[in-house]
């Protein structure tokens, strides 16, 4: 379900450059979201993310820091704008199947509306992820399957429960809390867009929300035609889109026994697949699977030589771009961005550090060798 609006009179009435006075959150863009009036906003405070360069590896390289939002991921986008709705409509109850972040800021916002929550995550969800939403009040369950497998329940109990249903891509609101990187991302390279962009791709709701903010900004005549590609980072142990991709198919087959350690995006099949698709073939993008192997190394790599903490699925991204650079896929003056999606502080961190005699004399230089 995708949300339309009245482009010609929202170019009428609306000017960019007063978009630029308003508070630098994603709320200054309220006549292109369902949620209008400030005093219907279910909010924690969604403030622009940041743009940071990555000029030691190359000139127009950045990361877009999704992790600066509440709760800690870009998920926050979508469960504010839809929570928002919900509480418009009167209910009182959500439910959602999840992976871990969008179910910690579906219950996040829903305790900020008084709204109860009810999560569904697979079996192997990171405890973290658990702990968090379990923290905000809401309802959690594990599900011995897949994230697939927590819709179903979702789907089926809606009569039962009086839900109101937050499953990727089967609302429109969360899409439409998501576009605002889109929006964003023109902002803040002075309404103009980059040459591609990369992001980790589980359910697709990232790419696709982006690429309708891209499309609505130029019936409003804030940018040009010019558009990035749209390449989507999937895992090699969960990689349908890829599969799907690289067999010239417009619909991705299921992907059995989905396993990666970035959790995010373990999804085995999504609902949106043939947007996905023709998202990455309309922008003449592409799909590609990295090895956990990588995404560990990646990790390892921006943290101690960007101080960046990226999360598995973000560093998802940073592989796939040095891929296409040495393929020569992207090339060095392009510009491009990817997405750390949320924080890298949600998963697991090295704690072996040594311990140290409080009396004994250290011998430095045994230390100093230590990585």
């Amino acid at each position: 379900m995708l949300a339309r609006y009245d482009l010609t009179r929202a170019r009428a009435e609306v000017d960019r450059d007063a978009i630029g006075r308003r508070p630098m959150d994603m709320w200054r863009y309220r006549e292109l979201l369902p949620v209008r009036s400030r005093s219907e906003l279910v909010s924690l405070g969604e403030w622009m993310t940041p743009l940071v360069p990555l000029t030691q590896i190359a000139e127009q390289l950045f990361v877009k820091g999704e992790s600066r939002l509440p709760t800690g991921s870009f998920k926050a986008r979508g469960q504010a704008t839809a929570i928002s709705m919900v509480k418009r409509f009167g209910y009182s109850r959500v439910a959602i199947p999840t992976n871990g972040n969008a179910g910690s800021a579906a219950a996040a916002y829903a305790a900020r509306a008084g709204i109860e929550a009810w999560c569904f995550c697979p079996i192997e969800t990171p405890a973290l992820h658990v702990g968090e939403m379990m923290s905000y009040g809401a309802k959690v369950f594990r599900v011995d399957g897949m994230i697939d497998d927590c819709g179903r329940i979702v789907h089926a109990n809606r009569d039962v429960m009086g839900w109101f249903p937050l499953s990727t891509m089967q609302e429109p609101y969360r899409v439409e809390g998501k576009k605002t990187m889109g929006f964003e991302l023109a902002e803040q390279f002075g309404w103009e867009l980059p040459d591609t962009i990369i992001y980790a791709t589980g359910g697709g709701t990232a790419l696709i929300a982006m690429w309708k903010a891209f499309a609505e900004l130029e019936a409003l005549g804030w940018i040009g035609s010019h558009r990035p590609r749209m390449v989507a980072a999937q895992s090699e142990g969960c990689a349908p889109i890829v599969r799907a991709y690289e067999k010239g198919k417009r619909y991705a087959e299921r992907w059995d026994h989905a396993q990666t350690i970035a959790a995010g995006i373990r999804v085995p099949a999504a609902i949106a697949d043939y947007l996905i698709l023709d998202v990455i073939a309309e922008s003449g993008g592409w799909a590609e699977a990295v090895s956990d192997a990588a995404i560990i190394a990646a990790t390892a790599k921006l943290a101690r030589q960007q101080g960046l903490g990226m999360c598995p699925e973000g560093a998802a991204t940073y592989v796939v771009y040095e891929a296409a650079r040495a393929r020569g896929d992207i090339q060095p003056d392009e510009r491009v961005v990817l997405f750390n999606c949320a924080t890298g502080l949600k998963y697991p961190l090295p704690s072996n550090a040594p311990v140290l005699d409080a009396v004994r004399p250290i011998d430095w230089s045994k230390l100093s060798t230590r990585n």
